[in-house]
């Protein structure tokens, strides 16, 4: 059958819990990246394939993860035919579509990963780590994720952190049309004086399976920073943003040249 007529086949979506206990007569797997790329993006359209720097940016997440040697498998949960195909052309699996409870503008990110490893499951297979992978991060590396995998071996979770550029104990809000302090008593501070404070990257995050699921989350207790540079993280939330990440890309790779 040609490859842009392939179906996927969804199973129904189960309510059971993943078991917590041993492979038992599942195989049982190091480590699988998942790739979240939903296809129903509101602010900037098709945005997990469309092109960026003249290859689908949805690639650069797969190509990181397939370069970095650290999975067994490299996967992407999808709700859309398109982005499926797409994603086998670059070299992962998509062995299920997502179901309609996590396609939703309301699934969380750990509800997909639990589906994935449910479904995983009923096919016989376990994985004692895992790391979910944003599909619009182009300057993700597969060094990063190597040392992010590396790193559960001390750790439950880990995620990537970079420092915020201005420090957020000085932000104002606006009320009523008048500008206001947040934190008005740190307004006479030294910024040196000021607690560092870091954000999400927004790019991936990895965990032992075990962990994640006595917590239902990545975000747990036993959580350790991957630190990233300014130059290493770009959030593509509108178009504004994607402009300044091809930008930025191309910047970057021109030094590397």
């Amino acid at each position: 059958m040609p490859e842009t007529e392939r179906t996927y086949r969804n199973d129904t979506f189960s309510n059971d819990t993943v078991s917590k206990g041993t492979c038992g007569k599942d195989t049982c797997r190091n480590a699988v990246a998942i790739i979240t790329a939903r296809g129903g993006s509101k602010r900037i359209p098709h945005k997990n394939i469309r092109d960026f720097c003249g290859r689908p940016i949805l690639s650069y997440s797969i190509r990181a993860a397939l370069e970095s040697g650290a999975f067994d498998e490299v996967m992407v949960s999808t709700d859309d035919a398109e982005i499926a195909r797409i994603a086998e052309e670059w070299g992962a699996a998509v062995p299920f579509l997502r179901s309609g409870d996590t396609a939703g503008d309301y699934a969380s990110t750990d509800d997909v990963i639990l589906e994935v490893l449910r479904e995983y499951e009923k096919r016989g297979v376990r994985f004692r780590r895992f790391c979910c992978i944003y599909p619009t991060a182009p300057f993700l590396t597969a060094a990063r994720l190597k040392e992010a995998m590396e790193l559960l071996d001390t750790a439950e979770s880990v995620m990537p952190v970079v420092a915020f550029s201005y420090p957020p104990q000085r932000g104002l809000v606006v009320e009523n049309g008048r500008v206001r302090r947040r934190f008005p008593q740190y307004q006479n501070t030294r910024s040196q004086d000021l607690e560092k404070m870091y954000h999400d990257c927004g790019q991936f995050y990895a965990c032992r399976t075990d962990a994640f699921l006595r917590n239902s989350t990545t975000d747990v207790e036993d959580l350790i920073p991957v630190y990233l540079s300014d130059l290493e993280v770009q959030d593509i939330d509108t178009e504004q943003d994607w402009e300044l990440a091809e930008l930025k890309y191309r910047r970057l790779n021109e030094r590397k040249g």
